[in-house]
């Protein structure tokens, strides 16, 4: 990724928020930059008029999982998104990642309550060769995390069940909060986003008329 991101995350954030993803200013987007800092949403900006100082640089602290501001960062009077901790995760734990999105629809939370446990199963539908599952009725499930009020939390969570179990496809689900897909480019996490979102309308869809969806 040789070019500056944030063009690419405006354009996305704008359009999620066209799809009712990112409603005032819930979400958040970031994507890394050749140096291994990422850029991240600031907290508390529309998602549909970001613009490109709407931004904060970040330096990941593998050691610690952890995100710090870089020190040259040029407006310290923007803070980061409340969800830098669990991009951070990601990156951490996901070393080709280079881009994460987490977004907020109506579907995801909803299809976080369709199962007590902590994941939740998939139908074997076609769209799983979007998210790379490639398999003849495949069994895929998307890892579910509590919510917390503090998530920094959710990132030691999530940092402590993928280090035991790495998830099948590149998604988590928070319930009751959202969705997080990360991919090795801007393209691919869109796709990726897209696609979650596609297979959890269909899913509620389903439960509408009782479709049995295992």
């Amino acid at each position: 990724m040789n070019t500056d991101p944030r063009p690419t995350l405006i354009a996305a954030a704008r359009q999620f928020y066209q799809m009712g993803w990112m409603i005032g200013t819930a979400g958040n987007l970031s994507a890394r930059r050749p140096d291994g800092n990422f850029w991240i949403t600031a907290s508390g900006c529309p998602k549909n008029q970001l613009i490109i100082d709407d931004f904060v640089l970040m330096t990941l602290d593998a050691c610690r999982s952890e995100a710090y501001l870089v020190p040259q960062q040029s407006h310290t009077q923007k803070r980061p998104s409340a969800e830098t901790s669990i991009h951070a995760a990601i990156y951490s734990l996901f070393p080709d990642a280079q881009a994460c999105y987490h977004v907020h629809s109506i579907e995801n939370n909803l299809v976080s309550r369709l199962i007590m446990g902590d994941a939740l199963p998939l139908p074997p539908l076609e769209m799983l060769k979007g998210l790379g599952v490639w398999e003849e009725n495949p069994q895929v499930a998307i890892p579910i995390f509590a919510n917390h009020l503090e998530v920094s939390r959710i990132a030691d969570e999530i940092c402590t069940r993928f280090k035991t179990k790495m998830p099948q496809v590149p998604v988590l689900l928070i319930r009751d909060h959202g969705v997080t897909v990360w991919a090795s480019s801007l393209e691919g996490v869109s796709n990726y986003l897209e696609i979650a979102e596609y297979i959890f309308r269909y899913m509620v869809a389903g439960q509408k008329i009782g479709l049995e969806l295992g």
